[in-house]
């Protein structure tokens, strides 16, 4: 028989990556649709089921030709059941059994896992993890999202919360309120969202100076990638934002590095395009605060993979159910 690919797709809230991938990791073909979040997120598996049945006619493959669908969720998922927990903006209630309407929409087999975790398998496997099989990732985008790999395993956790890295509390006191309930959490000063939110802050405070002020004037808004570009060019105000935001990444960082001395930490996700202006920035603080035998043996990097991340990582899920 044919070499049989695999469908990875990571459902995000706007957005689903979809790709048809080989055993190899090779992306053969890769697409995304809208994710329909109305009648509470009834549509998602059926639209996602639908979207690979029409790519295979389109391309002249039957079903046969997958091994299974391998999907990275935003949310706690138990990996044995496929249930995930609870998730803040699919429409799902809590508890919502996504293996199985997967399995039943597209009669595949399915394998389910938080997306951030599928973004550090897809390092591991085919980007900057390069084969590391003790490795953290995290994911800098709209909110922080980690995955934890040892020994080759993503690390689940009692119930498929660990690696919520987003969650660790950065501010105990007089934090801002969390999408998640609690405040002051990494994901507030970390993300793109709270970068902005800082940015914003430190305009407010001192509005008359200053590239990130000119910008506002111009564009009414500023984004992270500005305030990244305004410190690249020495500005002031910008570069005091990138000192915090790298002081709390760095703290982070360093006592996850303390606690697993994973060989490698990805930084991944749309913020992580800042390059080395946030890596070197983040270095010198995880540099400060890691225990000397971890320091000397953890290596942060960049992301490689970008968007891909997530649709390999969940190619790898079937890839390695098959090899059990």
């Amino acid at each position: 028989m044919a070499e049989q690919w695999i469908a990875g797709v990571d459902l995000g809230g706007t957005t689903t990556k979809i790709a048809f991938i080989t055993m190899d990791g090779e992306i053969v073909h890769k697409w995304e649709i809208p994710t329909d979040n109305s009648n509470e997120g009834q549509n998602i598996t059926t639209n996602i089921a639908t979207a690979i049945a029409e790519k295979l006619s389109l391309i002249g493959e039957t079903k046969d030709k997958l091994a299974g669908i391998g999907m990275g969720a935003p949310g706690p998922v138990d990996y044995e059941t496929g249930i995930i927990l609870n998730v803040v903006n699919l429409g799902w209630k809590d508890n919502y059994p996504l293996k199985e309407s997967l399995e039943t929409a597209a009669s595949l087999p399915a394998v389910i896992e938080n997306d951030a975790n599928c973004a550090a398998l897809g390092e591991m496997w085919q980007g900057a993890g390069n084969g590391a099989t003790d490795l953290v990732c995290v994911t800098l985008g709209t909110g922080v999202g980690g995955g934890v790999i040892a020994n080759g395993n993503i690390v689940q956790g009692i119930n498929g919360a660990a690696g919520e890295i987003g969650h660790i509390t950065a501010i105990p006191y007089g934090g801002t309120p969390c999408n998640c309930g609690k405040t002051g959490c990494l994901e507030t000063v970390a993300s793109a969202t709270g970068i902005v939110r800082l940015a914003m802050a430190e305009v407010n405070k001192n509005e008359s100076s200053g590239e990130l002020s000119k910008l506002i004037a111009v564009n009414g808004k500023i984004t992270a990638k500005d305030v990244f570009d305004s410190a690249r060019n020495g500005d002031q105000m910008a570069n005091k934002i990138l000192e915090e935001v790298s002081f709390h990444l760095g703290f982070v960082l360093a006592n996850i590095a303390n606690t697993l001395n994973p060989e490698k930490i990805v930084l991944g996700g749309g913020v992580s395009k800042a390059g080395k202006v946030l890596l070197d920035a983040v270095n010198e603080k995880f540099a400060k605060f890691a225990f000397s035998a971890v320091r000397d043996s953890t290596e942060l990097a960049l992301a490689t993979l970008g968007n891909d991340a997530g649709v390999l990582g969940a190619a790898w899920l079937i890839k390695n159910k098959l090899n059990q």
